[in-house]
């Protein structure tokens, strides 16, 4: 809907459709319609989110527009939401929630589920309970399934496994959180402070959202374009050339060189001009595979199944899978030569087969450089602290065109010497 169509029809719903909007991770038009609840003065649909959401959708609006939200809320609504907004965004505080349900040790079964039962607490969603002793240090972790089926009679120490709960800090970056979730299975993980004090819950719905905005930022940037920040036909004009333009001319700056190279050779280009027609070969095929080994190491860093210290079991897997690839393609690009030759379909010259294993051999070095730089450009780029998915497929086509087409011609300058060049 349009913004203001969207406004209208949100002051029609009943309170509780309207929180159920709001609370809804697809939302895209958050901020006008939080500022309209403002305006309106409607606390308790600030009230009825769960805090999380709430401060999630207060820092998204303007100073003024969150200071006046805040004055509509309870002191121990304004409190919780304060400090969930005073964490840096991308950490599991930003995005925990704090509604919980924390009992002590020495109840029974009955106790806590008499306790999940009465009207008025606001535990939000209720995953497992967190069994803290009398300091609130958190000793241990039952899942909702665990207390229903136990014996009401029995203590809830009874229940404890021995085992040491899994827990994070309120500073972890959100991916790491994401990555526990997903190791164990999860529907909730508990934050906690220094002491070992539950502060708030990072559930799998928290995460599905953290998934999506973290895929989306890594395929926009992944295809050469800064994130868009907002559904592609809801970009502007001009932020859509700002967003594309400039890297689009960091590319284009370097493909200038792809120009240089060739000028270079441009002597050996007007004695054999057949190797010009081999060209976009040489450089696609580079580029491909640095593409692909890029795909592969960002995908296994983002999930944590390669580490920074891994590059070089990484470097010596790749070189010995890029010669067998390169020289696989090599053939296949030799025996084009061959095939065409010896059909009449296009005449290479008295010189076919050097011409043939040039290809051959270039092919070999090109895959080869072009998996080793695909592989280690994450690498290099997660060491100096910037996000691995910057190496976008056409940053690397264009490193592997500009030194594809030096390895190309100097394959050729080795073995046309004294035949065609």
């Amino acid at each position: 809907m349009p913004r203001d169509a969207a406004v209208a029809q949100a002051r029609q719903l009943d309170r509780a459709m309207l929180i159920k909007v709001l609370q809804s991770a697809e939302l895209r038009r958050s901020v006008p319609l939080v500022s309209a609840i403002v305006q309106d003065g409607a606390a308790d649909v600030l009230e009825g989110m769960d805090d999380d959401r709430l401060a999630d959708r207060l820092a998204r609006l303007p100073a003024h527009e969150r200071t006046a939200a805040l004055r509509l809320l309870q002191p121990a609504t304004r409190a919780s939401v304060q400090r969930l907004m005073d964490y840096p965004e991308g950490t599991a505080g930003r995005i925990m929630t704090t509604r919980f349900v924390q009992v002590p040790p020495d109840w029974s079964v009955a106790q806590a589920l008499s306790y999940l039962r009465q009207p008025g607490h606001r535990h939000g969603t209720v995953y497992s309970i967190y069994v803290a002793d009398a300091d609130g240090r958190l000793r241990f972790v039952l899942s909702l399934r665990e207390l229903v089926s136990a014996d009401p009679a029995q203590p809830l120490a009874a229940l404890w496994s021995g085992a040491a709960p899994i827990t994070t800090h309120a500073l972890a970056d959100r991916e790491d959180v994401t990555r526990l979730i997903r190791l164990y299975d999860f529907l909730a993980l508990p934050v906690v402070d220094e002491e070992q004090r539950v502060i708030g819950i990072v559930t799998v719905d928290d995460v599905i959202d953290t998934l999506m905005e973290e895929a989306q930022e890594d395929m926009n940037r992944f295809g050469g374009a800064e994130h868009m920040g907002a559904p592609y036909l809801e970009v502007g004009f001009f932020a859509m050339l700002r967003k594309r333009g400039g890297w689009l001319a960091i590319l284009f700056l370097g493909e200038m060189l792809t120009a240089s190279a060739m000028q270079h050779y441009e002597m050996a280009l007007e004695k054999a001009v057949v190797l010009a027609m081999f060209i976009p070969l040489i450089m696609s095929s580079g580029g491909n595979s640095g593409s692909q080994a890029t795909s592969l190491l960002i995908r296994g860093l983002a999930l944590g199944e390669v580490r920074l210290r891994d590059w070089w079991r990484v470097l010596v897997r790749e070189l010995p899978t890029s010669v067998v690839l390169g020289a696989g393609l090599g053939a296949i690009g030799f025996a084009r030569i061959l095939l065409w030759q010896h059909l009449g379909l296009y005449d290479y010259g008295e010189h076919h087969l050097l011409i043939a294993f040039t290809i051959w051999a270039s092919l070999v070095g090109i895959v080869c450089f072009g998996s080793t730089i695909g592989s280690m450009l994450p690498f290099v780029l997660q060491r100096i602290g910037l996000d691995p998915a910057s190496a976008s497929a056409p940053l690397v086509a264009t490193l592997v065109d500009v030194l594809g087409l030096v390895i190309y011609f100097s394959v050729a300058a080795l073995l046309l010497s004294g035949t065609l060049l």
